[in-house]
Formats: C-alpha cells, sequence, structure tokens
C-alpha cells in the first residue's frame, strides 16, 4: 500500500517533543533504559525529576539526565549521538566494553530506538535503506535490539513521501528480526503482538480507518 504526503487533513501529527513525552509517560518507576539517536534521545527531558528512571548511554553513561541550559554545557558530557547531556546524582561514566555488557548481559528494562521500518511480527529495520546506503554498520542497534528487554520504537507514522513505515514485510536491511514489541509514532501508539499491531492510542481527530489508509499492515484496536 502507498499512501499520500499528510496535507489538509483535520488532525495534528505530535511533533517530535510530543512523541517523546507520550514515551516518556509510559517508562515506569525503575526501570533501566536505554534512549537511541534521534527522537530517542528527547525521553529523557520529559520524565519528571521524582520519577527514578536510570538513562544509559551506549558510550559509557549511567544515570543521564535532561539536555543542559546553553550556560551550563559540558563539553566533555555528551551520548551516543554527540549531544550534551547532565548526569543525575548516582551517575557515572563507565568504560565502554561495560556499557555493552549491560547491554549484551540482558540488563536493561527498555532500549528505545528510531526506525526506517517496522513490520508487523516485530522486525526492525533501522541502519541502512538499501545495500549501497553510506552506513558503515549496523553499529550498537544491533546489541540493543537483542539485548533490552523490551524495544520501543520512536518515528514518524510514514515517510516524507507518504510511504508507510509500519509493514507486513520489511524492504530494508535488517536490525533484528522479531525484536520489536512497541511503535510509537506521531499519529499513534501500536503494540506488536502475536497477532500483529494492535493500536493502543491515536492522536485527536484521526480514526482506525484513516491509520489504515496510512499504514501497509494491518491494524486492530487493543481490545480485539
Amino acid at each position: 500500500m502507498s499512501a499520500q504526503p499528510q496535507t489538509d487533513r483535520p488532525w495534528t501529527p505530535h511533533n517530535r517533543r510530543e512523541m517523546a513525552q507520550r514515551i516518556a509517560n509510559d517508562i515506569p518507576e525503575g526501570w533501566f533504559v536505554n534512549l537511541g539517536i534521534g527522537i530517542p534521545t528527547l525521553v529523557a527531558d520529559h520524565v519528571p525529576a521524582e520519577r527514578e528512571v536510570i538513562f544509559h548511554s551506549e558510550n559509557g553513561i549511567l544515570g543521564v539526565g535532561p539536555a543542559p541550559s546553553p550556560d551550563a554545557v559540558d563539553p566533555w558530557l555528551i551520548n551516543a549521538g554527540k549531544q550534551y547531556v547532565t548526569l543525575r546524582a548516582g551517575g557515572a561514566y563507565i568504560h565502554h566494553a561495560d556499557s555493552f555488557s549491560v547491554i549484551r548481559g540482558g540488563h536493561l528494562d527498555l532500549c528505545v530506538l528510531g526506525a526506517y521500518e517496522v513490520a508487523d511480527n516485530g522486525d526492525l529495520a533501522n541502519w541502512a535503506t538499501s545495500a549501497e546506503d553510506t552506513a558503515p554498520a549496523v553499529g550498537g542497534a544491533m546489541d540493543l535490539a537483542v539485548g533490552a528487554k523490551r524495544v520501543w520504537i520512536a518515528m514518524e507514522h510514514t515517510t516524507k513521501e507518504g510511504r508507510p513505515r509500519l509493514v507486513r514485510q520489511c524492504s530494508y536491511p535488517l536490525t533484528a528480526l522479531g525484536s520489536v514489541t512497541r511503535v510509537y509514532t506521531n499519529l499513534a501508539t501500536l503494540d506488536v503482538t502475536p497477532g500483529g499491531f494492535k493500536v493502543r492510542d491515536m492522536i485527536p481527530g484521526i480514526s482506525l480507518a484513516d491509520l489504515q489508509e496510512l499504514t501497509d499492515a494491518d491494524l486492530a484496536p487493543a481490545d480485539s
């Protein structure tokens, strides 16, 4: 299925910060969470300070805090996406090898990643758009996708050209098989279940039929 770009429609998609806020709302107290590059890095800005969530960055930080104000930047403190971050009380720097031991050892309750495509069986494509892509390798995303207990995806529902990103089968090179458990888009939140995508919630003004028109894979309400 192909879809047209979102124009002249009676709804307003979430922006990147609203998507990050939606994800932050769902992270429980006490979880140990890795945030991938892109929209996921914004999630740390929206978890209330009184809620204890320990954010991990694969370059070797435990206890990542929200982005600093411009006058409080520490040029030596960056996340895996080379963005300036802060360190929460009790946070620590660790060796890169130890950081990947955390990832591969199954110690992460959650990883939030960006994606190009997600299939309805949970397959993830998020590192290259073809064999000729300029990305040199899959990087840490492969380790995160298979090492975390849960994988949530934050991405636009369609491409800029209107092509669906939620698909029956990924057309891009895969990062991991069957790893995704939930997807947050600028239009909806969907769980990946044995029966495919189940819609948890949608932005105001959009219907399930509207959402299906913008989705290649079949959708069903969460209570079905």
